[in-house]
């Protein structure tokens, strides 16, 4: 049984989380122009540096946090994302558009209902929490 944590643990921890996913979007942000206009490397390497240490540390703080993530849509589309992202290295004629849909499914995932964020695919059901029955 996990005890719960206090207000200001909570806070700390919302607030963590928060930085790390403005930095994220920053990140982004920033390295947008390299995959949409195909600008050098190096006008956007720091931001895209900055993207994907945040993505990581973000990643693994979701699985810390409950390793359902991996089987809930939330986590699978990420790791579609990156999936879609790794095709832009061997086809980087396409990079615009994976990147774009990339975008879209990031904003549909963080967005959507929680319904959809939080289905198992592996339970076939809505899993909330760390519950792991079946």
């Amino acid at each position: 049984m996990n005890k719960p944590i206090s207000d200001q643990r909570f806070y700390q921890l919302r607030m963590g989380k928060t930085t790390l996913r403005a930095l994220h979007v920053l990140g982004i942000a920033g390295a947008a122009g390299g995959f949409l206009y195909g600008l050098d490397s190096a006008l956007w390497r720091n931001w895209w540096i900055l993207a994907m240490l945040s993505g990581v540390v973000l990643t693994i703080w979701e699985i810390w946090r409950s390793p359902l993530w991996l089987v809930q849509l939330k986590g699978i589309c990420t790791l579609g994302k990156v999936a879609l992202l790794g095709l832009c290295y061997p086809w980087p004629a396409l990079a615009p558009y994976l990147f774009s849909a990339i975008l879209l499914l990031s904003i549909y995932i963080a967005h959507g209902p929680s319904q959809f964020r939080h289905y198992s695919i592996k339970h076939r059901r809505v899993l909330r929490g760390k519950e792991i029955k079946g």
